[in-house]
């Protein structure tokens, strides 16, 4: 679990060495059912940039995760299970200052990094025009990142 922890960390700090770092080069990413899309195999680096673009906008985000379980898989992988909780804030945003975002997250991991990242979506709540708004921001106004 804590290779979770310190990558939700990173994110929420825009510690974007730190959270790649967490990461092998390449990663399968399944955030469909929050996004739409299809699962993909991304590299790290494309993945980190996307996250990039957006984080910066909000003047704040937090991760909150557990408990945990962590089951060994077959073919070597480590699987992590965990609810997740993302609070995402613009203070002064048309529609409301807050977008929630609450699932579970099922991760697999491999030598201590993360091969694979899955996000079930279970609800969302508050202004769910948030995430345009910061992207928007990421350029005009990004926050400063956290040490």
């Amino acid at each position: 679990m804590t290779v979770l922890t310190r990558l939700l960390h990173a994110v929420d700090a825009l510690d974007w060495a730190a959270a790649r770092a967490t990461f092998a080069d390449t990663v399968r990413a399944d955030y469909t059912e929050l996004a739409g899309g299809e699962v993909e195999d991304v590299a790290a680096d494309e993945l980190i940039g996307r996250w990039q673009a957006v984080f910066p906008g909000f003047d704040a985000t937090q991760h909150v995760t557990g408990p945990g379980v962590v089951t060994p898989e077959d073919d070597g992988l480590l699987r992590l299970d965990t609810h997740v909780r993302a609070f995402h804030r613009i203070a002064d945003a048309e529609g409301g200052p807050l977008w929630g975002v609450h699932g579970h997250y099922v991760v697999r991991v491999r030598a201590g990094l993360i091969v694979g990242i899955t996000l079930q979506l279970y609800y969302q709540e508050g202004n769910l025009t948030l995430p345009a708004l910061a992207t928007s921001r990421t350029v005009t106004q990004p926050r400063t990142p956290r040490t």
